[in-house]
């Protein structure tokens, strides 16, 4: 499934899915599965869709596939590390190489 940048993140942002949901909810009394099968969080799987090529059904998996929550690739196996400031990879148990900024740069 395809992560999205911070510019895409600001198109699909589901958190408008997430208040639509709680709204929804609030108003009917029903579960949140009923609340899914209501059709809400369609607006934001058009724009995940549209900005990745990517057909996703679940509203719910797009707010773990923003690049910003993770961290740099690994330098040994190349998966992005779980967190920004995380010391290893968790998939091989890499430690992390922070590589350092160009001369003059930040």
């Amino acid at each position: 499934m395809p992560m999205l940048t911070e510019e895409e993140w600001q198109i699909v942002h589901p958190i408008g899915y997430i208040a639509q949901i709680k709204q929804y909810r609030e108003e009917t009394g029903c579960s949140l599965s009923e609340a899914h099968r209501a059709g809400l969080g369609n607006l934001t799987l058009k724009a995940y869709e549209e900005i990745t090529g990517y057909r996703e059904t679940n509203p719910n998996a797009i707010l773990h596939h923003r690049l910003s929550l993770f961290g740099p690739p690994c330098h040994a196996c190349g998966k992005p590390l779980r967190t920004p400031m995380a010391r290893y990879c968790a998939e091989c148990n890499a430690q992390r190489i922070d590589t350092p900024a160009p001369p003059g740069g930040s």
